[in-house]
């Protein structure tokens, strides 16, 4: 009797899974391409599965919410922008139960593969980060609106209202190459090849199943004082993350950055919302401007990062305070003060860039690959518009990129990304 299709790549399945048992490769871990059902993925050894505690510079995969959030920010970053190319809920989901103990691993400091590599084909790990160790890297995951409008998905039930496209705002000069995706990576780490090594290999393993809409790396300087990190400093010479929320301060974090049950699809609950805006800034302008017109562009010192009249970084950002004449201290044009008036607050997370060149007259393609994280994008977008065109600060920026990413919640040790998503009816 002949077989239908579905009956044929059951019997693959099952085909697979009894070759793995025979072979052992279940024991050792990195089947790239398996299936990653359940099975699958119970048949990795624990020792890629489990987070290992005693290796240096290393942040945590599974809890309670994904990494690379609330954890303290690193030195770099590698953001990537994914398409989808699989034709259906369940090829999504061995996707991510693929990337799972890949993601595992390079954050536990190691390469992905066996430890022994058939010289007759290409090795599973591109081997840029050997020799070096886990750096603090971070991966999170996230998916965008167009992803839950494949219908070969079915997936559109499913889809927050909450996720929709940001809208258009004042100033806006947004460019396709930079704008959107299905599925974001954003890969941290305190050494920009860490960061990279992650998203380029999983990618790499995920090859026919997604392609790269764009991406952007990015860069941070972190001062020491005393021994501990201060607030680093954007391209324009200011403080960026003043008034980020206490990561360590749950009731803060639920506040401001993680989705509540009840809050959104239930999905979602433990996750956040990642806004992504790729920002040229012009520096040629702005190195021509005098520091007092920086000052009030910002509403801040840009020594100490101060609030204009105070002295110290993290003084309260008074908007009404008057001078002798009855004057503002903080512009009423200026960046801070538009953005405290909306009354809105969000964990900024941003990394400083340069790509090049924008055109033949050679101004810097450089700027912010400005990331936050709120429970809803409307917290972002309540600020956005607060800026409009009042914004001093538009005089030397653009916006050319821009795309929003719903973050699943913490992945449990024996599951895998995102698995609220493909679980939920």
């Amino acid at each position: 009797m002949t077989k239908t299709n579905d009956e044929r790549l059951l019997d693959k399945k099952i085909t697979r899974r009894q070759m793995m048992k025979m072979t052992g490769a279940g024991a050792v871990g990195l089947a790239i391409g398996a299936s990653g059902m359940g099975g699958v993925l119970k048949a990795f050894g624990k020792d890629i599965l489990e987070d290992q505690s005693t290796v240096a510079n290393k942040v945590d995969f599974y809890g309670k919410h994904q990494s690379g959030i609330a954890t303290a920010v690193q030195t770099s970053i590698y953001f990537a922008s994914l398409n989808v190319l699989v034709t259906s809920k369940s090829q999504l989901q061995d996707l991510f139960q693929m990337w799972t103990p890949l993601a595992v691993q390079m954050m536990n400091g190691d390469l992905i593969g066996t430890a022994s590599e058939n010289a007759l084909i290409p090795p599973k790990d591109t081997g840029e980060a050997k020799g070096l160790d886990a750096n603090n890297l971070t991966i999170t995951f996230g998916v965008g609106p167009s992803l839950f409008e494949k219908k070969e998905l079915g997936l559109s039930h499913l889809k927050p209202k909450e996720l929709q496209d940001l809208p258009h705002f004042p100033k806006d000069q947004l460019e396709e190459t930079f704008t959107g995706g299905d599925i974001c990576i954003q890969a941290c780490a305190d050494d920009p090849q860490v960061a990279f090594h992650a998203v380029r290999n999983l990618i790499r393993a995920a090859s026919g199943k997604v392609s790269l809409k764009w991406s952007q790396a990015g860069f941070n300087s972190i001062p020491l004082k005393n021994g501990k990190k201060e607030t680093p400093r954007n391209l324009f010479a200011f403080k960026d993350g003043t008034e980020n929320p206490i990561t360590d301060n749950e009731k803060d974090m639920n506040e401001v950055v993680w989705v509540q049950s009840g809050d959104s699809k239930p999905w979602m609950a433990g996750g956040t919302y990642l806004v992504a805006r790729r920002i040229q800034m012009h520096l040629e302008t702005w190195d021509r401007t005098a520091l007092r017109e920086q000052e009030a562009t910002f509403g801040r010192h840009r020594g100490s990062g101060a609030p204009l009249g105070k002295k110290g970084e993290f003084e309260a950002m008074d908007i009404d305070r008057k001078d002798a004449n009855g004057n503002p201290i903080v512009p009423e044009t200026s960046h801070t003060f538009l953005a405290k008036k909306a009354n809105a607050r969000l964990l900024r997370r941003s990394f400083s860039y340069s790509s090049g060149v924008m055109d033949a007259t050679g101004t810097f393609d450089a700027g912010l690959l400005f990331i936050s994280f709120q429970k809803n994008p409307k917290q972002f977008i309540k600020i956005q518009n607060s800026l409009g065109r009042l914004d001093k600060m538009n005089e030397y920026i653009t916006h050319r990129g821009s795309a929003l990413f719903a973050c699943f919640p913490g992945i449990k040790k024996g599951s895998y990304i995102g698995e609220a998503l493909f679980n939920t009816l």
